[in-house]
């Protein structure tokens, strides 16, 4: 049988009976004061079932826009699901893990987001004071607010769109650099800012440098620290680490390959890399049980007081989809089922990352790709997103009929965290 063929076969099905017992709360000022469990659930209104099939269909297009595996697991009501496809490593022909570890990109800017308001809470930082206040003098601009930064208003440009214009020589020049963050924020700086602070969206990965800055300076330490007892210790994250400036990605883990800037060239493994041109933008390393426990407890109020999760989760739109919207360090996605999900999503060289829940944190999915650089991969795990809380689709006739029809996630193309060729 052809490696194409058994890697179809590879699909596998995990029915965990229950979810893990309660996280405990993290260490900051509001956790600090006397945190309560997670109230019991209510009775839940209904809720459709997880459309697994539908999954699996979104996993196996990625595979068929180039990625070598996926995988995505469930968590609800119910209990887990998981499902994997393809391979892991294009060279032994592993079969795709679902406990095995994987670069999340971006979704660390979530993470940073946690540590960040944390600070807020405990009263070292403001949201609405300028940047300068806290690192006089790093922004020409003393209009850039810590609030702008978080919800990408802050006007810097994406330093990455030139460092990655050319795919994959400009990763290799990377691949094993390493940046100071005001390394960083000068490449930001050498170029024209995008908008006035605070007049619209525009993602930018320096927002996020400058908050590990914010971060560093708070807690006189480095953000490992802060992420490591703040977060990972707290929900027993065991399989998530901020690694940098070491390139290995240590245990179990999935390989990732990176497409090539013209269509069919061969695909480069770009595994081992610092990510140091990211840092706490983008170099966290995760696996799918820890990113469900962790945005499940995120919307569950176990790690930012009430006030500060409705701040977190106060949006505004990212484009005219009336679809997709940005909070502080936090994307908001409505379903065409009318189901809302918070989450983000991940690209680094060789990986693609979706992990979102629902606003009660009840339900939640983590799915990855390892592959990037490739738009279409990006934009079919996306339909992970539907098949998982919309549940399966009604018929086509009941479709057309439905107002929120042409609201589905799966027709429009993948948000980009980094520059995609093609």
């Amino acid at each position: 049988m052809p490696l194409s063929s058994k890697r179809r076969l590879a699909v596998s099905t995990t029915l965990i009976a229950a979810l893990a017992a309660g996280v405990a709360p993290a260490t900051s000022a509001f956790a600090a004061t006397s945190l309560p469990a997670a109230p019991a659930a209510t009775t839940p209104a209904a809720v459709p079932a997880p459309d697994m099939e539908g999954v699996v269909t979104a996993l196996n297009s990625a595979m068929d826009n180039g990625a070598p595996g996926a995988m995505a697991r469930f968590t609800g009501p119910t209990g887990v699901r998981s499902r994997t496809v393809g391979v892991q490593d294009r060279v032994s022909g592993a079969a795709m893990d679902i406990q095995s570890r994987f670069r999340i990109g971006s979704v660390s800017k979530t993470f940073s987001t946690v540590v960040l308001l944390q600070l807020v809470e405990e009263g070292k930082l403001e949201l609405d004071k300028p940047v300068n206040t806290y690192l006089p003098g790093l922004l020409p601009d003393d209009r850039i607010t810590v609030r702008h930064l978080l919800t990408h208003r802050s006007g810097l440009a994406d330093y990455t769109n030139a460092m990655f214009a050319n795919t994959v020589p400009g990763f290799e020049a990377v691949r094993n650099r390493v940046f100071s963050y005001q390394e960083l924020v000068d490449l930001s700086l050498s170029e024209p800012r995008t908008t006035e602070p605070g007049v619209s969206y525009k993602y930018s990965n320096a927002n996020f440098v400058v908050v590990g800055m914010l971060i560093e300076k708070a807690t006189g330490r480095p953000v490992a620290d802060a992420y490591e007892r703040r977060i990972f210790k707290p929900l027993h994250l065991h399989k998530t680490s901020y690694v940098h400036p070491d390139t290995r990605i240590k245990g179990l883990h999935v390989r990732g390959y990176l497409h090539p800037d013209e269509a069919g060239g061969a695909l480069v493994d770009s595994t081992e890399q610092t990510v140091s041109w990211a840092q706490s933008a983008g170099a966290v390393i995760s696996n799918p049980a820890d990113l469900n426990t962790f945005t499940s407890a995120l919307m569950r109020g176990r790690l930012l007081s009430p006030a500060m999760m409705e701040a977190m989760t106060t949006v505004t739109p990212t484009d005219t989809t009336n679809t997709r919207f940005y909070g502080l360090g936090l994307r908001r996605y409505d379903l065409s089922c009318g189901t809302q999900v918070y989450g983000h999503t991940g690209t680094v060289q060789g990986f693609y990352t979706y992990t979102f829940s629902t606003r009660d944190g009840l339900r939640s999915l983590s799915a990855m790709a390892n592959t990037s650089n490739h738009g279409a991969a990006n934009t079919a795990l996306g339909g992970t997103l539907e098949a998982a809380f919309c549940g399966k689709k009604p018929a086509a006739s009941a479709r057309a009929a439905s107002p929120s029809a042409d609201r589905d996630l799966t027709s429009l193309p993948a948000e980009r965290d980094l520059p995609e060729r093609y």
